[in-house]
């Protein structure tokens, strides 16, 4: 298979070494994209693919072949790499030889609009790639408005949390507070009433009636919740917990507070 615009390139390239950074943990506004699906779903984007890095002698089946073409046409730049190389810049156990570095979408808090059937997801000091992966995809999947990030530390330029969210990251609404009360200010702005996800809360998701804008601000695995949201004096909920563990993984969670709230507001 021929490429016409690839070139061939070694491990001292400067997109190399740029491709080593974004794989080890991102960097603003890129992300690195690797294998089959995730490039089939990069694909369905607009996302900007400002670089392609293609395996002849690994991306030999049929869904790769067809995509490489595709890849190529929609990059910026197009370069072909060996195999030991390939196997220095895969994140993968097999690889499929495929990896481009691709463009988060810039969202702003000022252009964004919302009603009362509007829902949010407010993510606070998350740790691990993986679950804000899957908060992403789980917003997604209740059709929120957007995600809202403080006092964050896991990034949503890791490579795992393109995976974990299944490519959403690249159509999720994600804004980025620099503190907490700035998050809150901006909840209210739009007139959004604020649920806390607190285990030790007595009233349980199930109360609110969810009938205007709803957020739901949850914490990070090992700490929960930061105490400046709790001192912004919003309303917390539970989910009871019927068994021996006393919390639930966060994602599970906010996909559980999201989908009943959403139910609520579709009438399901």
């Amino acid at each position: 298979m021929t490429v016409h615009n690839a070139r061939s390139i070694g491990a001292q390239h400067p997109r190399v070494r740029d491709l080593l950074t974004l794989r080890k943990d991102g960097s603003p506004g890129r992300i690195m994209v690797e294998g089959s699906w995730e490039h089939d779903r990069l694909l369905t984007t607009t996302a900007t693919i400002d670089a392609f890095f293609w395996c002849p002698e690994i991306a030999t089946t049929e869904i790769a072949t067809t995509e490489v073409h595709r890849i190529a046409e929609r990059a910026t730049e197009v370069y072909r790499i060996s195999e030991k190389l390939l196997a220095r810049l895969s994140r993968k156990t097999r690889s499929d030889g495929l990896i481009s570095i691709a463009r988060l979408p810039e969202w702003r808090p000022h252009t964004f609009e919302f009603t009362n059937e509007s829902l949010v997801l407010v993510a606070d000091g998350v740790e691990y790639a993986g679950n804000l992966g899957t908060l992403i995809r789980t917003a997604d999947a209740a059709n929120a408005d957007c995600l809202v990030l403080t006092s964050k530390r896991a990034r949503p330029t890791h490579p795992s949390v393109y995976s974990a969210s299944r490519g959403t990251v690249l159509s999720t609404p994600i804004l980025e507070f620099d503190d907490i009360p700035s998050a809150a200010a901006w909840l209210r702005s739009h007139r959004f009433r604020v649920h806390l996800a607190d285990p030790a809360a007595t009233g349980t998701y199930r109360v609110p009636r969810y009938d205007g804008p709803t957020a739901f601000v949850v914490g990070s695995e090992g700490s929960g919740l930061s105490r400046e949201w709790h001192d912004e004096g919003f309303d917390a909920v539970s989910i009871p917990m019927l068994g021996q563990a006393d919390s639930l993984n966060v994602a599970l969670s906010a996909g559980i507070l999201l989908f009943e709230a959403r139910a609520r507001k579709a009438g399901w």
